[in-house]
């Protein structure tokens, strides 16, 4: 029996918007990414993961998507995406889509709707509630404000985002939303598309009533949103009316994933094929990637060894769009000798292991961090709000 051919290619991640410009405008697009086809195929790459380029107003950089079946247009056109899965099929490359579907942005006509009145059919596309003696329905803060609660002065309510005001929570209770992103996501599919990567996929289920975090004031509560139990429903729903039958992956950003529960969700025939874990991501931060601290060698290699036991396949990266450069990070960029020794003692520490490698787009040059000279060249929501 052949294995599943995710575990047999190396996946190269996109980010279009810094990849390649065609036409001058300082912003990479699509057509510049077909220019660079050939390239990926001499790398060796046999897959891509394509970071969001549905059309957004770019509040969290394409993560807060407005449409997800229009192209944004400093990316190109759709034609220009049929033209770029095309060319990779020919190059026996295969495309995977980043999809994000915890939350969508404020101004999708689906929020726009549900904000209208709260007998509006779309209202339960969201998660709403009334508020609680003149504040919010709880007190979770989230990953980029201090309460992950926003009032909306036209319906009197008060609308959950687990990240951006910009982003509001879809509610994956209301099974029409379950219908409308399981059918959007089959006519991607019937496109020709490769698969997903899911964005924080494990968020998507909230604690049934919403209870307030333990601890006063505002409280980051991911034991209320993250891998509850209706998460496998619906997984396990999605799985049936998009993944079955096809030719296809799915890889899940799983955020509070654990060597202890990923079994629960990730393998062959589960609920995803692949997850991406964080762990070693927080060795060199306290309570937070903002709060640098030494890294810790020997509990990094513990902790692979730890995952690389705790289920059968894993992903092998050391960077992604949301994390430094794994040169500079975990190696020295001190000097050109030392970029070089640092990129090729990182390469073979990770991607010898058992498991599908992912490549951050410059990984394979070595490349290091940008150096910023001061804050009014961010901008990342995320940073943005810390500085």
């Amino acid at each position: 029996m052949c294995a599943a051919w995710w575990k047999e290619r190396v996946f190269y991640q996109i980010y279009p918007r810094s990849f390649q410009d065609s036409n001058g405008d300082g912003i990479g697009d699509i057509p510049g990414i077909i220019s660079r086809l050939d390239h990926l195929k001499w790398l060796g790459v046999g897959a891509v993961w394509l970071c969001p380029v549905y059309d957004s107003p770019n509040a969290d950089m394409g993560y807060d998507i407005r449409d997800y079946e229009k192209i944004m247009s400093e990316f190109g056109t759709m034609e220009d995406f049929d033209t770029l899965l095309r060319e990779m099929h020919k190059r026996d490359i295969k495309l995977v889509m980043d999809l994000v579907v915890n939350h969508s942005s404020d101004e999708h006509a689906w929020f726009v709707e549900s904000r209208k009145s709260r007998d509006n059919p779309c209202q339960d596309y969201y998660i709403w509630r009334d508020g609680k003696n003149g504040r919010e329905p709880n007190n979770w803060s989230s990953f980029f404000t201090p309460s992950a609660w926003s009032y909306d002065e036209k319906t009197g309510q008060w609308y959950l985002h687990l990240f951006s005001e910009k982003q509001p929570d879809l509610n994956w209770e209301n099974p029409k939303l379950r219908e409308a992103v399981y059918a959007m996501m089959n006519r991607w599919f019937d496109r020709g598309v490769d698969g997903f990567r899911m964005d924080v996929i494990s968020l998507i289920a909230k604690a049934p009533g919403l209870p307030d975090g333990q601890g006063d004031g505002y409280v980051f509560a991911p034991e209320q949103f993250a891998f509850q139990p209706k998460l496998h429903e619906y997984l396990r729903e999605m799985r049936r009316c998009c993944f079955n039958g096809r030719d296809c992956m799915c890889v899940g950003e799983t955020t509070f994933v654990t060597p202890e529960n990923a079994n629960s969700v990730v393998g062959d025939g589960r609920e995803l094929d692949l997850l991406f874990q964080f762990d070693f991501m927080d060795l060199d931060g306290c309570d937070g990637k903002w709060n640098v601290i030494p890294f810790d060698l020997r509990k990094f290699k513990q902790l692979l060894v730890r995952w690389q036991e705790a289920i059968d396949w894993n992903t092998l990266f050391w960077g992604n769009h949301d994390q430094p450069r794994a040169v500079s990070r975990f190696g020295s960029d001190a000097s050109e000798a030392l970029c070089v020794r640092s990129a090729k003692m990182l390469a073979a520490a990770m991607y010898l292991l058992r498991g599908t490698p992912f490549l951050y787009q410059g990984e394979e040059i070595g490349m290091t961090n940008f150096l910023f000279q001061d804050e009014t060249q961010l901008r990342d929501v995320e940073s943005l709000i810390k500085t």
